[in-house]
């Protein structure tokens, strides 16, 4: 009686568990389908409650190369190509999951392509190095759907550790577009978006003919005048280690 009194009461535990967890901390996909989190602007008290504003948490050793992590990843990924993304994080589409995929091809609508970039997954990333350069651009963000694109930099390569879908570690460095992608799905990560960096901003249309025009540079060297667009993350630490840091200042 007291070993079918236990497993009683282990399973309570767990479906009590089951019913209280954070479905943003699950792999669960909702219903409806995903929905693109729109940014919120600063001070706004729905910050607290936004996923694209709370820390992610990372993927676990149990997660790796399972059905439902293989399917989640699938369904951010529909979601990015529907939506003409470059790049798309885990808590854009409401989940605050340690997970963001980046490509680029030269047909997108909504960016002008410095040349095609692969697809890649990046699980529990971190950055490891980066360069002293810095490369200006222009970001826009499907988490800010109705906003003006806004100037920021971001370093010219970095190098990254991250982990794959199967759960193998990955080292690489990325330079040119890609490094640009990376950084911004990345910001998501640490929380919000170019929005909350940029101090220049301009319409797309607007933005196009002074960049043709030759008014205004387009990814050329920047100077540390122009806000990094991850500005507060120390290269080499965990997102965990970043989030903890912010949260006593």
């Amino acid at each position: 009686m007291k070993v079918k009194h236990a497993i009683y009461l282990f399973l309570l535990s767990v479906t009590l568990f089951a019913c209280t967890m954070d479905p943003a901390l699950t792999l669960d996909i909702p219903p409806e389908g995903f929905q693109v989190v729109q940014q919120l602007p600063k001070n706004n008290e729905g910050r607290k409650e936004n996923p694209l504003y709370l820390a992610p948490r990372s993927i676990k050793e149990n997660e790796f190369n399972s059905p439902e992590l293989n399917t989640f990843i699938d369904s951010m990924y529909a979601v990015m190509l529907r939506t003409a993304g470059v790049g798309i994080a885990a808590n854009q589409l409401g989940k605050q999951l340690q997970i963001f995929i980046i490509e680029a091809e030269a047909d997108n609508p909504r960016y002008q392509v410095l040349g095609n970039v692969k697809k890649q997954v990046f699980i529990n990333p971190k950055i490891t190095n980066a360069s002293a350069q810095r490369k200006n651009f222009w970001h826009g963000c499907l988490s800010a759907k109705d906003e003006k694109r806004g100037n920021v930099a971001t370093y010219e390569w970095i190098e990254y550790t991250c982990v794959n879908p199967k759960g193998e570690v990955q080292k690489g460095r990325l330079d040119g577009f890609a490094a640009v992608i990376f950084q911004h799905e990345f910001r998501h990560l640490l929380g919000g978006t170019y929005v909350d960096h940029a101090h220049q901003f301009l319409g797309k249309a607007e933005l196009d003919q002074k960049i043709e025009a030759g008014e205004l540079p387009f990814f050329a060297p920047a100077n540390h005048t122009l806000p990094l667009l991850i500005e507060g993350y120390q290269i080499g630490e965990t997102l965990e280690e970043y989030h903890a840091r912010q949260s006593q200042i």
